[in-house]
């Protein structure tokens, strides 16, 4: 059986999941909170006032919201296989479980990937609203969004691999959950310590952080430093999906 075929497959066992309808969930609370403080943003302090508001929306997205939202995604991908025994099915069939599990971990990403996609439409549909309705004459700056989108996106990519991973390793909902839950909660304050770099949970939001720094400070690119965060990410990143891999349906294959 192809990858091709394989991917097929994994995205027809979550075509009737909730998993669409979730990925609106965070975008759209983000960007109301945002939009209804509108009046906080434009004012005579500010010369950047679109950019202050998705800076400062953005952060409990980064630090919470998204990784809330991916751990629940998570479940929803997993869940399809411990289902009347899904899983045992999908191994009893020509395929390798470590090429399931990266189709899956693959259709975890595309999701993140749409959930940005979410977050920039929604945001562009409000602004262009609110510039109608308030006679904002200020720009969308539609450059900006997308360029700090895809940073959110690209941070976030440990964070979701070592998300499967505890999804992958503990077969109840209740204790993945709880677990993704706990690192998620303290990654706020682990973002401000020198562990942040090996701490995956909290890559997005301190990239946000770093971004509201360079805009209060009126610098650029003075807080966040590619190196060493970009190695570390990127051995973190790989670990945990090498992990997830090799643990994938081991206990059924027994």
């Amino acid at each position: 059986m192809s990858l091709l075929e394989l991917l097929k497959i994994e995205f027809m066992k979550v075509k009737r999941s909730k998993i669409i309808t979730l990925i609106f969930i965070a975008p759209i609370l983000v960007v109301t909170s945002g939009i209804a403080n509108l009046s906080t943003y434009f004012t005579p302090e500010y010369t950047n006032a679109w950019s202050a508001m998705f800076i400062q929306s953005a952060l409990v997205y980064a630090y919470y919201l998204l990784p809330f939202s991916m751990i629940v995604v998570c479940v929803m991908i997993a869940g399809r296989e411990t289902q009347n025994n899904g899983i045992l099915k999908m191994l009893a069939l020509p395929v390798n479980r470590y090429a399931l599990s990266l189709i899956k971990f693959f259709v975890l990403v595309f999701y993140l990937f749409m959930e940005m996609v979410v977050f920039v439409i929604m945001f562009l549909i409000a602004g262009i609203v609110a510039i109608r309705t308030t006679g904002i004459t200020e720009a969308l700056p539609l450059f900006y969004l997308v360029k700090w989108c895809m940073g959110l996106f690209l941070t976030m990519l440990p964070c979701i691999a070592a998300i499967w991973a505890i999804t992958v390793l503990f077969e109840k909902t209740l204790i993945s959950v709880g677990l993704n839950l706990f690192l998620v909660i303290p990654g706020v304050l682990i973002a401000n310590t020198p562990l942040r770099i090996v701490y995956p949970y909290c890559y997005s939001g301190y990239l946000v952080s770093c971004s509201l720094h360079d805009f209060t400070a009126e610098s650029s690119g003075t807080a966040f430093s590619m190196f060493p965060f970009l190695p570390c990410a990127m051995v973190v990143f790989v670990l945990a999906l090498l992990l997830a891999v090799r643990k994938f349906g081991k206990k059924e294959m027994r």
